[in-house]
């Protein structure tokens, strides 16, 4: 099975040779563009459900050059307020993301997660002065202390463990009813994959992981992440969930996975996770090898 995460794939051509071009970009600009339609980060969707565009028309302010699309530049403009609030407390844009094709979501995401970089990074994080958009918005410099700014990609790893069979899956307190997902956690300096992997499933579960497996990767814009997707093999089915850290943790059997990703509801053991998180792919995939 080919792994393709919701959010990947993102289908303009970022053209980097045009970034660094001012005079270019603006002749850009003053041409046949599209301007991606928001409301604040929110998407605005047409009449086909598609993602909604306008005409530049000399739009001011901050503008993001997302890429060519058939030879045409895409641009986005930096709103004035940007949101951090993690994936699960997005939950009015949730509906909408699930009619966006494959192609519009990763557009979607790139656009969220540079756009949000830039509203919530207009100070320099060395002297506190002003920054101004640069690189056609891939970059923030600082005309106090001349200090570049790049949009920030923060990498987690997320695993699927197995052990006999069995799958170790684990819930936080703020998950839906009875839902279960793969074990997750930020990369720490100086971290492996392997070694946050490790780390982060026996912080968790108290489970001690031996060979680790890269699977695939996922770009999270809430607000900026790369999922990492792993699987792991335990030493041993025993348990020691640390509450503190997440609500529960189980060993499901393949069985139960089964039933819970292909039936869902009130009859199976627990509740996937969504079809655009990498977690539901990782389990599609474990299923199938």
């Amino acid at each position: 099975m080919t792994v393709a995460p919701a959010f990947s794939g993102q289908p303009l051509d970022r053209a980097d040779h045009l970034r660094t071009d001012a005079e270019q970009l603006a002749r850009l600009l003053a041409g046949k563009t599209r301007l991606l339609r928001l409301d604040g980060l929110l998407p605005q969707l047409d009449d086909d459900g598609r993602l909604a565009w306008d005409e530049s028309n000399g739009t001011v302010g901050e503008l993001v050059f997302l890429g060519l699309g058939d030879g045409v530049p895409h641009f986005a403009a930096v709103p004035g307020e940007g949101n951090s609030d993690p994936a699960y407390a997005q939950r009015q844009i949730w509906a909408m993301l699930g009619r966006l094709s494959a192609d519009d979501l990763a557009l979607y995401g790139t656009a969220r997660s540079v756009l949000d970089w830039h509203a919530r990074h207009r100070f320099c994080a060395r002297c506190g002065q002003p920054t101004a958009l640069a690189k056609g918005g891939w970059q923030r410099d600082c005309g106090g202390c001349g200090a570049e700014h790049f949009p920030r990609v923060d990498p987690v790893a997320i695993m699927l463990v197995e052990c006999g069979g069995k799958l170790l899956l684990g819930r936080q307190a703020r998950f839906p009813p009875r839902s279960y997902s793969a074990l997750a956690g930020f990369l720490e300096p100086g971290e492996s994959i392997e070694d946050a992997v490790r780390r982060e499933v026996f912080e968790e579960a108290g489970v001690r992981v031996g060979e680790v497996r890269y699977v695939a990767s996922q770009p999270w814009p809430f607000p900026s992440q790369l999922m990492v997707g792993c699987l792991g093999s335990a030493e041993s089915l025993e348990l020691a969930v640390n509450t503190a850290e997440i609500e529960d943790a189980r060993w499901f059997a393949r069985e139960e996975v089964v039933e819970a990703m292909s039936k869902g509801g009130d009859s199976t053991s627990f509740l996937p996770p969504p079809p655009q998180a990498i977690a539901h792919d990782l389990l599609k995939w474990w299923l199938e090898q």
